[in-house]
């Protein structure tokens, strides 16, 4: 018996691994291709070559388009036919492949405006981020609600998931999406979330902070935090294009200009 068969197939995460393994290199390969079109096409002379943007008809289509398509194609074949392997891990990874492609648009579609590379498209980044932890933390076969050990603990069993669901709530109130998403695999990631400070501009701020703890809140989100988030979103999907920063956009998503 392989080391593949013995960690993946027989304990039943083949298909959360290949679909992990889609997303993963599909999101490499897209943010290498699109910062290879806006790179060309900032030259005086753009000759954009083999790598460019696909118009159909004068359109320029978003490759959000062809993940949409293939995360339903996909989910209909593995609604329908249920394949055993290999076919299944091969749909796992086409899924995982149409999930990079349309979180990769996330805040195109999010405020329904092309901002791919303006400041708002970094949030498209935090959409990859979370999926991509999401995903890893399933395939390490984390449970968002545990394991029943019998009747005779089935309340503090159901005491558990309400206390470890409440605190993912709260978490999300507080303005942290990432540690709520992640919080409801791991009630450890929501427990730590829910006890520290909020965001200042969050509801849970607005509603329950004022003097000094909304100042701690403030200086603890301040523009160092805000700076070191926006060098790791800028690490994995390139920096914003400056001129894009207040302009409402329009257009090319792969080569950031405004049309």
């Amino acid at each position: 018996m392989s080391w593949y068969d013995r960690v993946f197939v027989d304990t039943g995460r083949a298909a959360a691994m290949w679909a992990v393994v889609g997303f993963l290199v599909t999101f490499v390969v897209v943010r290498g291709i699109t910062r290879r079109i806006r790179t060309k096409q900032r030259k005086p002379q753009g000759k954009t070559g083999l790598i460019h943007d696909i118009h159909i008809g004068g359109v320029h289509v978003h490759h959000q388009v062809w993940g949409i398509l293939l995360v339903l194609v996909v989910g209909a074949l593995e609604f329908r036919f249920s394949p055993d392997a290999p076919w299944g891990e091969i749909l796992a990874a086409l899924f995982g492949v149409g999930a990079a492609l349309v979180l990769d648009e996330f805040a195109l579609w999010f405020y329904l405006d092309d901002v791919y590379w303006a400041e708002n498209g970094r949030k498209s980044i935090d959409a990859v981020l979370i999926g991509g932890s999401l995903g890893i933390l399933l395939l390490l076969e984390a449970s968002p609600i545990g394991e029943s050990r019998g009747e005779s603990a089935m309340w503090s069993y159901l005491l558990g998931i309400a206390v470890h669901l409440v605190t993912a709530l709260v978490c999300l109130l507080k303005g942290k999406l990432a540690t709520g998403v992640l919080g409801v695999v791991v009630p450890l990631i929501a427990l730590v979330g829910a006890l520290r400070l909020a965001k200042p501009d969050s509801a849970w701020a607005r509603r329950r902070y004022a003097g000094r703890k909304l100042d701690r809140s403030r200086r603890r989100f301040g523009a160092r935090y805000t700076a070191r988030h926006n060098r790791l979103r800028d690490l994995f999907g390139g920096t914003p294009t400056p001129d894009l920063k207040k302009k409402r956009v329009s257009g090319n998503a792969g080569s950031g200009r405004p049309q």
